[in-house]
């Protein structure tokens, strides 16, 4: 019996890589009673007491020891799968780093576990024998969660004996394999390390080259595009802006994300020249997923700061079958405070329930939701009256869910369908008075509006050979809506209809994409989208291709084009005006159409650290723009448009993003990313102008380092810096004569001359320093997050002063700092 044990020990070592002294220890390990007695810890919260006994709790726990020798430990779990059929691989190898020297190999659905990680940073290496090794670099395992990894492995388009061993970093390329440029994957662990983040994906991405950031909101202008350009998408279907208090500074913007780290998955953002998939976007897109929760054990999380509380579970809800849920929900503590002036109150809901079957595919269940309060108060004291907006006061409420059921089949190991349906929703409720001196109020402006789209989207992959893969998809979306929003002219007359519609309309499309390794060097990436609006019958045919050259080991160029369309919000094709009555003016709007050039260079000059400089030029065409003026939807920032448009605009960006980027290792990571851009647009009146996001210029710098402290080395300290220099707003020279004469004395602008004026340079600074305590299957992190500690000011027009007489500049400097704690056990 005990030849037999040594005899087992010894080829679990040969196959896993792992040392045999190490291989007893865990069998050891596994031969002892695991039933020590766990201490639970019940915290009672309520706004900020939470808050103070998770403190004093924490601290007494702190002081204690773990009643083990050395580090806790965690399992490492997850898939190793084809990049491109996304079929499971059986019997890969999959361990930690060189020294480390842990591993295992996957069972025959290409599932593994590693047991016994000490927490901290690790490495994870996959391999399969004619596949590319891919590798995880400092994963983050902490005591209180299991890691799950999804680990894609390229096979190799070589001979088998001209494999060249070639590692790619989980980070290097996008997870969409047809991406050839301007693509970049968002890993989890950054949404929570990375300063000015949040845990706002939308403020992350702020770091990526090509991303012009704000402070205020969180807008996502790529290139010098307007957000509102931008697509989201979740689960492989469009969703409406998931932003809490949407659209009310900036139409694209908002505060934060109600899509909270908790839940998200590894995600791609794509700043031009996207695949053949993604369609109805002229900018960018963040394709995101949500994670599938822990099949295993139950998992949870409670998160009280400044911003608002969190509470997360995940957990099996069939360890048999190997389901699983995952929720988060988030209620802003500022709903529990009385601010002065007005109130704000936020809260959200993600969740994703995962059934696997052995015959019938994967199901899963997903969605998204939030809902928004926001008042503000009139100025009391009519001596306080200085500008317009002290007499005013509004009321909003904002809904919006997402969700539905998705379905993946593989028919064998090279193919697979995926289908989804799902819905999604919209509202937004609101209106704004005005009072004057004697106290009576007047209406200004009411709205109302409700959008539901009804969704169908088939996906059938195939990888037909190490070298070819192809892609063909289908969505169908039925849209409804509801509108109604009046505005006052000027002050104390009745509301005038600007835009008013109800009724439903269809947006079709279909694509087909396809990726060939040409040689072992040369990748071609291929597809055409197509889409048509039934509302007015306008359509649009899309080639996109993309030449990918491995030059040698290190250096990559590549080369991407595509033509691009999207439609415009529902409310624009329902603009009435005087002059037509009834009549809604741009029920023909066409497409905004687009044509993305991109090239790309990318380095490798170690392991760790990448160079890529990727100079782009856009184009855009049948941009809705109002005839004989300089307005155009390119500039679009407010909620609403009230004016007959014209499809005769175009648009121009050109310029350069360069990344410099050292990935975590040894606890110190950096990363310099600069764009230079010029932003152009052409109106309705023939003359070319700056576009309103045309900073020229915006420079990133981003640092972090870790420590690990403690007697066994168990707790991290992170201390994390960004700091951002960016052209400043643009905004249009003052008319004057024409404010002067405007009955409520708005500000006027010389819109001959749009947007020719600059404000100084902004230098955006961001913090994020935590400290990370692992405990047994518990683990605590205190943190103190600062967005703009430099105090960059941000301008948002002029407003006349009726005591002075004088036009003052609006800004305002916005700086926030949110102190949180998290509870993971």
């Amino acid at each position: 019996m005990k030849m037999n044990k040594t005899r087992l020990l010894e080829k679990i070592s040969i196959q896993s890589g792992v040392s045999l002294d190490e291989c007893g220890t865990v069998l050891k390990t596994f031969e002892k009673v695991l039933s020590e007695e766990l201490s639970r810890k019940i915290y009672r919260y309520g706004g900020w007491i939470l808050l103070l006994t998770a403190l004093f709790v924490s601290v007494t726990v702190f002081s204690q020891t773990t009643g083990r020798k050395g580090r806790p430990v965690q399992t490492i779990r997850g898939i190793v799968i084809d990049g491109d059929s996304k079929f499971p691989i059986p019997y890969a190898t999959v361990k930690l780093s060189e020294k480390e020297g842990a591993g295992t190999i996957t069972d025959s659905l290409g599932r593994f576990s590693i047991p016994q990680v000490p927490v901290g940073r690790h490495t994870v290496e996959a391999a399969f024998m004619g596949y590319e090794p891919g590798i995880f670099r400092e994963i983050l395992v902490t005591s209180a969660k299991e890691i799950y990894l999804e680990i894609p492995l390229k096979e190799s388009v070589n001979e088998l004996n001209e494999v060249i061993i070639r590692a790619r970093t989980n980070k290097e390329e996008a997870m969409n394999k047809m991406a050839t440029t301007g693509a970049r994957m968002l890993s989890v662990e950054e949404a929570s390390r990375y300063a000015g983040g949040f845990d706002d994906p939308a403020r992350l991405v702020s770091a990526f080259a090509g991303v012009a950031p704000s402070v205020s909101s969180n807008g996502i202008s790529i290139h010098g595009n307007a957000p509102h350009l931008l697509q989201w998408r979740l689960e492989d279907v469009e969703i409406p802006n998931p932003n809490h208090f949407a659209d009310i500074a900036t139409l694209g913007g908002g505060i934060l994300s109600s899509l909270s780290s908790q839940v998200l998955g590894n995600s791609d953002f794509f700043t031009g020249a996207f695949p053949a998939e993604y369609g109805n976007a002229v900018s960018g897109v963040f394709d995101m997923k949500l994670r599938n929760g822990n099949n295993q054990k139950n998992e949870n999380t409670i998160q009280v700061g400044i911003m608002g509380i969190d509470v997360a579970s995940e957990g099996p809800l069939s360890k048999k079958h190997k389901a699983s849920y995952i929720f988060n929900y988030r209620y802003s503590t500022t709903g529990l405070l009385n601010l002065e002036g007005g109130t704000m109150d936020y809260q959200d809901l993600n969740l994703k329930l995962n059934f696997p079957t052995q015959k019938a595919g994967t199901f899963s269940v997903w969605g998204t939701s939030l809902i928004d309060k926001f008042t503000s108060d009139f100025e009391k004291n009519t001596e306080k009256w200085d500008y317009w907006g002290d007499r005013s006061e509004s009321r909003d409420k904002q809904y919006m869910a997402a969700g539905g059921v998705s379905h993946r089949y593989f028919f064998n190991n090279d193919a697979s369908l995926k289908t989804t349906i799902a819905a999604t929703y919209s509202q937004l409720d609101g209106g704004a008075t005005l009072f004057n001196h004697s106290m009576e109020s007047t209406p200004y402006m009411d709205l109302d509006s409700k959008y539901t789209n009804l969704i169908f989207t088939t996906t059938f992959n195939r990888k037909f050979s190490n070298r070819f893969t192809n892609k063909t998809g289908f969505t169908y979306t039925n849209m409804f809506y509801k509108m109604d929003l009046s505005i006052a002219p000027y002050e104390a007359e009745p509301l005038e209809i600007v835009s008013q519609g109800k009724g439903n309309t269809s947006l079709i499309s279909a694509y087909n994409s396809s990726s060939v390794g040409l040689t072992e060097r040369w990748t071609l990436n291929a597809g055409i989208y197509g889409q048509l609006l039934t509302l007015n019958n306008k359509w649009s045919v899309e080639p996109r291709v993309g030449l990918k050259w491995q030059a040698t080991p290190k250096a990559t160029f590549a080369l991407a084009y595509g033509m691009y369309s999207r439609m415009e919000k529902m409310d624009v094709y329902f603009v009435k005006t005087k002059s037509t009555g009834d009549q809604s003016v741009n029920k023909d709007l066409d497409f905004t159409k687009a044509q993305h050039i991109m090239l790309s260079f990318g380095y490798k000059i170690s392991d760790r650290m990448n160079l890529k400089i990727e100079p782009y030029i856009q184009f855009l065409h049948d941009v809705p723009v109002m005839a004989v003026s300089s307005y155009s939807v390119l500039n679009r920032s407010d909620f609403y448009v009230e004016d007959a448009l014209v499809n005769k605009g175009r648009g121009r960006n050109v310029g350069t993003d360069i990344t410099f980027e050292r990935f975590l290792e040894k606890g110190l990571y950096y990363m310099i990313s600069g764009s230079w851009f010029d932003s152009r647009y052409r109106g309705g009146d023939g003359v070319w102008y700056n576009t309103k996001f045309n900073r020229n210029y915006v420079i990133n710098g981003l640092i972090g380092k870790e420590w690990m402290l403690g007697r066994n080395k168990q707790n991290i300290l992170s201390v994390n810096l960004k700091l951002t220099l960016q052209g400043g707003d643009r905004y249009s020279p003052i008319d004057l004569e024409a404010t002067m004469n405007h009955p409520d004395k708005e500000v006027q602008y010389d819109e001959t001359k749009a947007f020719s004026k600059q404000y100084s340079p902004m230098l955006i600074g961001n913090y994020t320093v935590s400290y990370r305590i692992n405990k047994r299957k518990v683990s605590h992190e205190f943190a103190v997050k600062g967005l703009n500690f430099t105090g960059a000011k941000e301008h948002y027009g002029h407003e006349y002063n009726v005591k002075t007489g004088r036009i003052d500049v609006s800004d305002n400097s916005t700086i926030l700092t949110n102190v949180s704690y998290k509870l993971e056990f």
